[in-house]
């Protein structure tokens, strides 16, 4: 006998229909599965033969054909243990489904018959949702999960083969799902009131969060580079509902949320190390998956110690910074990955890290310090917005020092400046945040008068600024006059702007009264 069970797939982050065709046949036992499944779908007779056994069904001895439908495309993961094995129970004759349909199943099996959790199950409920099913049966374990997709298709939590097979029997009812609540995790204790002194970087910090803008911190070490960037995401919206399906879905994908964890609304905060190849950073490998900067999507993308990375590494960049998204090309398919963060890079200004610093000797020569600073390509430069030195604190200042604006106070003006950015942006599609603007929203968006515009012909003749960086002003002056409240850019936020966006290098020669203790 024929039967046929819907389940899904996942290719890159998006899911895809796939139709399980189990025919049994007579003839010598044998366990055939075709139409491209990778080594663990093949595995999964051995799974499937053990859970039918140990869930005190009969496995039937004859000729099993499985066929994944349709069959040039690519399927991977144990997801279909429990598809198959369902349609192995109805092909046999064990059970008839009564539950009106159509419903998709998806779910990896045990020995023992219990079904485990599965990566990709958002993506996959999305799917069937999209395609039309009334009703996704998923791994209990993956129930807080696809509650994000509740609206539209039913999801039903199940827990072994057994209980699965009395469900779509009619015996029992739908289970009834729970969906654990959110804790507080340590970056929930990290606020910017912690930060002391550091006035100039708190407020390039919030210029950057309200308009979305690719900061770097340039500065000694110990300065408290680090302790900025990691509080960066208390002072970011919280993530609207739209935002939360998309971050979820790479995390769902990746295999990077706990079982029965409800993933948070915090912006997500990735911070890889230095060491990080270009495809853990920007994605890869044979079945190509997220890296760190689709990980960072609606977030930020934390780099540390800058030019320590490796030059090949930085320059994959330049694509998703631009775009907001990041291709990958295989021999057999290309998948595309969102990748729209906030770039906080953090770099010391020498080697030895105390160019400047009035109270240490920095030993490096021009030459050290040109071949260190040298490691970040122009245009990669040209494309941060924001460039800050922190200056280093006294004892006097840590002890004394007033603890600054709380991470929430922060958080509210960075609120009502984006939805400032949201009401003007209403009719242009893609576009969310002041950085997000092309030359010709610049052009619409960021009128200047003759005063700002001669402050800015300045500038740009004095620093030597390209096209792309004037564009940058602009929109930064636009940034700092919505936290203002301003509807038009003065001179005063054009000037903080210019300020906001100059080159952060220095010679020995500019600081050499300093570079001496």
């Amino acid at each position: 006998m024929l039967a046929t069970i819907h389940s899904c797939c996942v290719t890159g982050i998006d899911g895809a229909i796939v139709h399980v065709q189990v025919d049994v046949a007579r003839g010598l036992p044998q366990f055939a599965t075709v139409g491209l499944p990778d080594s663990s779908i093949k595995e999964s007779k051995d799974r499937v033969r053990a859970a039918i056994r140990n869930s005190s069904y009969d496995f039937p001895a004859r000729r099993i054909t499985v066929n994944l439908a349709p069959a040039d495309l690519r399927k991977e993961g144990p997801g279909f243990d429990l598809p198959i094995a369902l349609a192995i129970l109805e092909a046999s004759g064990f059970f008839t489904p009564q539950r009106s349909g159509p419903w998709c199943v998806t779910g990896e099996l045990s020995l023992d018959g219990g079904v485990r959790s599965v990566k990709g199950v958002l993506s996959m409920a999305t799917a069937a949702r999209d395609a039309g099913f009334k009703t996704i049966l998923v791994p209990a374990e993956n129930y807080t999960e696809t509650s994000l997709v509740r609206a539209g298709i039913e999801i039903v939590p199940v827990t072994s083969l057994a209980q699965t097979v009395e469900y779509l029997a009619g015996v029992i009812e739908a289970p009834e799902g729970k969906i654990k609540e959110e804790t507080p995790s340590e970056e929930g204790f990290l606020d910017f009131s912690e930060v002391k002194g550091q006035h100039t970087a708190r407020r390039g910090m919030e210029i950057a969060a309200a308009g979305n803008h690719n900061i770097l911190l340039v500065g000694s070490p110990g300065g408290g580079k680090t302790m900025l960037a990691r509080r960066m995401p208390t002072i970011l919206p919280t993530l609207t509902d739209e935002e939360l399906l998309e971050t979820t879905r790479i995390y769902s994908v990746s295999n990077k949320i706990s079982a029965g964890k409800k993933f948070s609304r915090r912006r997500p905060f990735r911070a890889p190390h230095h060491t990080i190849s270009d495809a853990g950073l920007i994605g890869g490998g044979q079945v190509p998956q997220p890296g760190e900067v689709s990980l960072a999507h609606n977030g930020v993308l934390f780099l540390d110690e800058l030019p320590e990375f490796k030059r090949n590494v930085l320059e994959v960049l330049r694509q998703p910074l631009e775009d907001g998204s990041v291709s990958i090309a295989r021999a057999n398919m290309t998948l595309c990955f969102p990748a729209r963060f906030l770039l906080v890079a953090a770099m010391n200004p020498c080697p030895c890290g105390f160019l400047g610093d009035p109270h240490n000797r920095c030993r490096c020569t021009e030459v050290e310090i040109q071949r260190y600073t040298s490691r970040i390509s122009g245009p990669l430069l040209d494309r941060i917005d924001v460039k800050i030195e922190t200056a280093p604190l006294s004892f006097s200042e840590l002890q004394t020092g007033d603890p600054g604006e709380s991470s929430a106070v922060v958080k509210a003006r960075v609120e009502a400046a984006r939805q400032r950015q949201l009401h003007r942006f209403a009719n242009d599609k893609g576009i969310y945040c002041n950085s997000q603007m092309g030359s010709s929203l610049v052009d619409k968006y960021c009128v200047i008068d003759v005063s700002t515009s001669k402050l800015l012909g300045q500038s740009m003749t004095r620093l030597g600024l390209s096209a792309r960086a004037c564009h940058k002003i602009l929109k930064l002056s636009r940034t700092i006059a919505d936290l203002a409240g301003a509807e038009k850019i003065s001179v005063n936020h054009m000037a903080e702007a210019v300020q906001l966006c100059r080159s952060y290098g220095k010679t020995r020669a500019e600081i050499s009264a300093h570079s001496v203790k």
